[in-house]
């Protein structure tokens, strides 16, 4: 009986982001509206669709799960929090507004690789190409990740197959997405970063008080190791683990390079409302990156002998409240997982329909012809993305650190140089792009020494370092420099 309800709820929910999709799907014939809405979202539907997909089904299941390894674990996951929440706060202080302006002044650029091709005037296409290969990459982990989560949720939740769960969250996610999409997946954002707010809260308040308070918590952790918790992470000798603490904070630097986040800042209706957004967004990202390090150590000292810690927030719902009440707050990793899943795919499509095929295959393509392609690169990318996740044992965890840092590698120096830096050259973005990417690929499969530090570190040093040599050979053009100038005073 407590399945069925619980499944209702989840039909009901599906139902209703089915709708929000074929709502918007014939008002999507421009790809403007397909890619970035015609830049007229509201400041609420910029500031949660950005969180929302930036968070994904790891807010709920990764980190929580790194939080219920005593203590080691634990002390990461509070660094990696605290440095999401610093990049996040950055990212929209520094790049939000003058992205906004710069690509609009730049040629009225819709993805990114639009206003890298405008920026630098790469009449060849070859930043294009390359920022939609690297896109198509990582973001095929990035999906997979995604739909890892969605299977663990269905398998924990129903026991379910596990590759019938990710069929369905892909087959959902599809669905909006390929007809309604950027609005619709926006609108679908906003209401799923609500949902995983308020579920983020209520869970672990819950579960401390049925474990007898703080105070029972702290003594029920405390007899499951000898070992407490500090502030730093630290090595078996003792000693403040320097790299383990850098890689916790390096995740911070991702934020700079994430296309499908970015993309958001893009399509606000006036770079005046970047700050409301901002706002709305901080309070957003600090609450729930807290009640989310908190379910692992609260979960940890409700159920210790979990078999996989990235489960604690399912199965202490499962524990903690009836079926109509757990319906609604699993639905949050549901929400998670769709609404960073639909963002990825929509970014992927349009990198395979303006960045590949209108340059490879069909130059200057009408926008109702790149719409098609763009829905059935989505589904090419689902199918692909199912496939890399098939495995049942795959870490939400490890699947998101290896996709976010090699795209934030790849992305993040050349935005940051690109939007603040007039004296940057094509040579320069070109050069970065490639060094970040690979520096990041090649990194992420060593181990040992330094090669224990999260790969987007070395990947953004080399990446910039790279960005700034090729430029200072070369010399942008008069034309570039007093565009870069007029971004300032632009009225956008």
């Amino acid at each position: 009986m407590d399945t069925i309800i619980i499944g209702a709820i989840f039909v009901v929910y599906l139902l209703i982001m089915v709708a929000i999709g074929m709502k918007y799907y014939n008002k999507n014939d421009d790809m403007s509206e397909y890619i970035l809405g015609g830049r007229k979202l509201p400041p609420i539907a910029v500031a949660m669709s950005a969180q929302a997909s930036d968070m994904s089904g790891w807010l709920l299941t990764g980190l929580p799960g790194l939080a219920y390894i005593l203590y080691a674990g634990t002390s990461e996951a509070i660094w990696t929090a605290v440095g999401l929440a610093l990049g996040t706060y950055l990212n929209w202080l520094f790049v939000a507004r003058r992205l906004r302006k710069y690509t609009q002044v730049a040629g009225n650029a819709l993805t990114l690789p639009d206003f890298f091709e405008n920026r630098f005037r790469d009449k060849k296409h070859i930043l294009r190409m390359v920022a939609g290969v690297f896109t198509v990459i990582f973001f095929l982990v990035y999906t997979s990740s995604q739909l890892v989560a969605g299977g663990k949720l269905f398998t924990t939740v129903f026991d379910m197959n596990y590759t019938v769960g990710m069929i369905i969250v892909a087959i959902i996610v599809l669905a909006y997405t390929a007809t309604g999409g950027f609005t619709a997946v926006c609108w679908t954002d906003t209401i799923q970063g609500i949902i995983m707010f308020f579920a983020l809260l209520i869970v672990p308040v819950v579960a401390c008080f049925h474990v007898g308070g703080i105070d029972a918590v702290a003594m029920k952790l405390s007899e499951l190791t000898t070992e407490t918790l500090g502030f730093f992470p630290k090595t078996e000798s003792g000693a403040i683990d320097s790299l383990l603490l850098a890689s916790a904070l390096g995740w911070g630097l991702g934020y700079f390079g994430q296309p499908h986040i970015l993309v958001r800042f893009m399509a606000i209706e006036n770079s005046e409302m970047i700050k409301t957004s901002r706002r709305m967004a901080m309070v957003w990202v600090v609450l729930t990156l807290t009640a989310a390090v908190c379910v692992g150590i609260v979960g940890k000292a409700f159920m210790p002998d979990l078999a996989d810690g990235e489960t604690v927030y399912m199965e202490m719902i499962d524990a903690l409240f009836n079926p109509v009440i757990a319906g609604i707050l699993l639905i949050a990793i549901l929400a998670a997982t769709m609404s960073t899943a639909s963002s990825q795919l929509l970014v992927t499509a349009s990198s395979v329909s303006r960045d590949i095929y209108a340059i490879l295959f069909k130059k200057d393509p009408e926008d109702k012809q790149l719409v098609w392609v763009s829905r059935v690169a989505v589904i090419m990318v689902s199918v692909i993305a199912i496939f890399l996740g098939l495995d049942p044992d795959s870490s939400i965890f490890n699947l998101v650190s290896c996709a976010w840092g090699g795209i934030g590698a790849t992305f993040g120096p050349l935005i940051l140089f690109a939007l603040f830096w007039k004296r940057m050259t094509l040579s320069g973005a070109i050069a970065g792009m490639i060094v970040g990417g690979v520096t990041d690929l090649l990194w992420y499969n060593l181990s040992g020494g330094v090669f224990d530090i999260y790969e987007i570190i070395p990947g953004f040093i080399f990446s910039s370092l790279a960005i700034i040599i090729f430029s200072l050979v070369s010399k942008p053009s008069k034309e570039i420099v007093e565009e870069f100038e007029s971004v300032k005073d632009a009225e956008i």
